[in-house]
């Protein structure tokens, strides 16, 4: 991220100790790793904010599509109209079947011819 190197970080570890001294330099590390942390969480929540903000346009814009789409198709087919309503009815009851139906089981056994069966193994 910031692209540090290891001589750079044994040149600010040395600056630290000198500056810093070894006794009060566990304590500024600490102060520093908290502020860092806290840091940390800000952009973490403002990162969710953007990405909240990002998603409800996202839903806005899909939304509207939708209702365009909508009402494209409802003025192309307007309520009163009749393929509207044999979309809405189903097909006509009268029509040939699409399938045929399958036969009941006591016909299917009837007509299905006996096949020998096979002969157990021996072992």
């Amino acid at each position: 991220m910031f692209d540090i190197g290891w001589d750079e970080m044994l040149l600010t570890a040395i600056i630290a100790i000198v500056v810093i001294g070894p006794k009060d330099l566990p304590r500024a590390l600490r102060t520093a790793g908290q502020w860092i942390a806290r840091i940390r969480r800000v952009s973490g929540h403002f990162r969710t904010g953007i990405e909240t903000m990002i998603r409800e346009a996202e839903l806005e814009e899909m939304e509207k599509a939708w209702r365009e789409k909508n009402d494209a198709i409802m003025s192309a087919h307007p309520p009163g109209s009749a393929s509207a309503e044999a979309a809405l009815v189903g097909p006509d009851p009268g029509a040939a079947p699409l399938m045929t139906p399958l036969p009941a089981p006591a016909e299917a056994e009837a007509a299905a011819p006996e096949l020998p069966l096979p002969a157990p193994k021996a072992d």
